[in-house]
């Protein structure tokens, strides 16, 4: 498994799912933001593996997401199914990395924190390897709503969300 070299400081990162919408989409932001990405390592399904997906101008080839891909990695987000996440989040963490898992494999677990920076980044001390993300309705949401209940004290409310099947 091999890590591509992005530039000569910054953060060891790797993206489990990168080859779906979810990855491709943080790819994009990495990117764009001009995340401090020293080297990156793309993992997918073992049926992608030998593909490349581009990233900073660049085709970058894909690796399979198996147990003892994560020796080095700093940082893995996991943009992938929750069974590929609680199958292998743990041993990302065995390997020394703190995980941000996008699916909603840990987001009720109450030893790993929910967390949206912009309304609870305090949480972040409490992880103990693992950080849970809400999903896209409710990062949106709760982002809108904070500072009314901040500001106001909004205590409650009630939603009711429709999503695509694809969802």
């Amino acid at each position: 498994m091999t890590w591509q070299r992005i530039s000569r400081s910054g953060i060891d990162v790797a993206v489990v799912g990168a080859t779906g919408a979810v990855g491709e989409i943080l790819l994009t932001l990495l990117d764009r933001r001009r995340f401090p990405i020293r080297n990156l390592k793309l993992l997918a399904s073992g049926n992608s593996k030998g593909s490349t997906v581009p990233f900073a101008g660049a085709n970058l080839p894909l690796d399979e997401a198996t147990p003892t891909a994560f020796d080095g990695a700093q940082i893995v987000f996991f943009a992938a199914t929750g069974a590929l996440s609680k199958t292998l989040a743990p041993r990302a963490v065995a390997a020394g990395a703190v995980v941000i898992d996008k699916s909603n494999t840990w987001r009720m677990d109450s030893t790993v924190p929910l967390v949206v920076p912009e309304v609870n980044e305090a949480a972040l001390d409490a992880h103990r390897g693992i950080i849970a993300s809400p999903n896209c309705t409710t990062t949106g949401l709760v982002m809108a709503l904070e500072p009314l209940r901040r500001r106001a004290g909004l205590q409650s409310v009630v939603v009711t969300t429709l999503q695509a099947v694809s969802g």
